[in-house]
């Protein structure tokens, strides 16, 4: 068939943009695969394509590792699964009601929230529950991939999928190719670093404060979200974050923590849930044709206490945050992180979690017209998302 000459082309040309040929280059002692360049050094493993460890040093000199995760691969297996710097898919964030339509037929996918009512980041076996494969390892480059078969959670059709995470001076990039080989389906793709990864850019090494809550978010094009009810399901409805208001992190840099107290946060990341898991939209079409790799960050994240600050550029229009109001102090951080005397676990609020990706649950919402960036079939383009994650220093 067509996609068996496919594939190898999609491939090879997948390895020959963003890595070399396989290098004999083997995991340490703790399972980890490292890549590196100046500034900048990430340990990666197979289970979920995920980033372990990254470390970048701060206004003081010092290599801070900045990700939470485990010190073995080993555990990342294990009953806790806080999906930890993975990639969710084929489809990340929920779907609601674990159900969608594709020309007029309806799937079921295999719930694994709220006692059924809902998807999450492509079910009870997605893939940041399985292990991918390393086709290529370089000393600043690594590329995992993935065969998602027919049906699989209740997909339809097969993917196939690249995850290439390259190291330049001080910049960490990331590129998802997926290609859908066989039936239409949806694909939604991001990295729990960017995403599902948990951030503390301290290090959980301030000795004064180990939670996030310091930190200084800002998002100079997302001045609207999407609207969620108690279970964060889309409802239809994008809203405006008012100048000022406890969303508005796109009219002046501000403290995550700033808004704490208010009333309006209580209910903001769901029923009784004080913080943010919300899906912020990246509003930059009003300046006409852009790159994204030089219009400017969707976001920006600093620490004063460590100097580091983050500044993500991204070709996606959504960009979910987590304020990790659900951690409650009981998963450990790891032997490279922390300060004598610290609790050695993550506190709530401690981390914050940053996904580049498109509207959430928006194959539920044709109104918004993306089909195009969510539904994907053989003989059409391959779904792409790309991001650059920039580091420096401030004084």
């Amino acid at each position: 068939m067509w996609f068996s000459t496919l594939l190898p082309l999609l491939a090879a040309t997948t390895l020959a943009q963003y890595s070399t040929a396989p290098a004999a280059l083997g995991p340490d002692k703790n399972g980890k695969y490292e890549i590196s360049a100046d500034g900048i050094r990430g340990l990666f493993i197979p289970y979920g394509a995920s980033v372990s460890n990254l470390f970048v040093k701060g206004k003081d000199g010092v290599e801070r590792d900045i990700v939470l995760g485990f010190d073995n691969a080993t555990a990342y297996e294990g009953e806790v699964h806080p999906h930890l710097g993975s990639v969710p898919g084929r489809y990340a964030n929920r779907i609601k009601n674990s159900t969608f339509e594709i020309d007029g037929e309806e799937f079921h996918i295999l719930p694994n929230e709220h006692n059924g009512a809902n998807v999450l980041h492509g079910g009870p076996d997605g893939w940041d529950y399985r292990n991918f494969t390393i086709v290529a390892h370089t000393e600043d480059s690594i590329t995992f991939s993935i065969v998602d078969p027919d049906g699989k959670e209740g997909f339809p059709g097969e993917v196939v999928s690249y995850i290439t995470y390259t190291m330049t001076p001080d910049t960490w990039h990331i590129k998802i190719v997926a290609l859908a080989t066989t039936k239409k389906t949806p694909i939604m793709l991001t990295s729990h670093l960017i995403a599902q990864t948990y951030w503390n850019l301290d290090g959980f090494a301030n000795p004064d404060d180990e939670t996030a809550l310091n930190h200084t978010l800002y998002m100079p094009y997302s001045g609207q979200r999407v609207s969620v009810d108690g279970i964060l399901i889309p409802d239809g409805i994008i809203l405006p974050n008012a100048k000022y208001s406890v969303n508005d992190f796109w009219s002046a840099p501000k403290h995550i923590g700033a808004n704490l107290t208010a009333p309006e946060l209580l209910g903001n990341c769901g029923t009784n849930c004080t913080g943010y898991d919300t899906c912020y939209i990246v509003n930059r079409d009003q300046n006409g044709p852009f790159d994204w790799r030089t219009s400017g960050p969707v976001a920006s994240l600093s620490s004063e206490w460590s100097g580091i600050k983050l500044d993500i550029f991204s070709d996606q229009q959504a960009f979910q945050m987590y304020s990790c109001g659900g951690q409650d102090g009981t998963l450990p951080i790891k032997s490279t992180q922390g300060a004598d005397g610290g609790s050695g676990f993550v506190q709530q609020y401690a981390c914050i979690v940053m996904e580049v990706q498109d509207f959430i649950d928006a194959i539920n919402h044709p109104e918004w017209m993306r089909e195009k960036e969510q539904i994907f079939g053989p003989g059409g383009p391959a779904y792409t998302m790309e991001a650059e994650y920039r580091f420096s220093t401030t004084d």
